[in-house]
């Protein structure tokens, strides 16, 4: 990975980029079958002692196919801490990985990965995994895990005038 031409704004610390990866909304992965780039946008669930991001998906589709085809993607996962106004700046932590998609089929894995992405998402995790969490459920969804093979992280605390 190219290190950050700002590198006062470079995170270092390896797990200050796990914890923006498990902490950001969304991820946003970038694809590319056929020299066509493709870039989608995720809810998600980190491991961070596995060091991969979960995500679930229809089981066919374009990103289904691209990701058969290759499987690699560069992703990143923001956390958005707002536009500084009158100084023309915003402020921002980011985490950019390099990773190689799978899709899952151990249901015991694909269980574990949802309850995983439902602790993340939802108010009340253990009703909703409760009611969620079917074996029917859990077998019919198509899981895809992101095993993060490098990252990096930058960050703007404060706001700097650029004019």
């Amino acid at each position: 990975m190219k290190g950050i031409r700002r590198k006062e704004k470079a995170i270092e610390s390896t797990e200050e980029m796990k914890k923006i990866i498990q902490l950001a909304d969304h991820i946003t992965i970038a694809m590319c079958k056929d020299n066509e780039p493709y870039l989608v946008t995720l809810s998600h669930g980190y491991d961070p002692d596995k060091n991969c991001i979960y995500f679930h998906c229809a089981r066919e589709g374009k990103k289904i196919d691209i990701l058969n085809a290759n499987n690699v993607v560069w992703g990143q996962a923001l956390i958005d801490k707002g536009y500084v106004q009158g100084k023309c700046d915003h402020l921002y932590a980011t985490t950019q990985f390099v990773g190689t998609v799978s899709f899952i089929d151990s249901f015991d894995e694909k269980k574990e990965a949802l309850l995983n992405m439902i602790k993340k998402l939802e108010e009340n995790p253990d009703e909703v995994a409760k009611k969620q969490l079917t074996e029917k459920s859990v077998s019919r969804v198509t899981i895809g895990r992101i095993d993060i093979e490098a990252m990096s992280g930058k960050e703007a605390k404060k706001a700097v005038i650029s004019l």
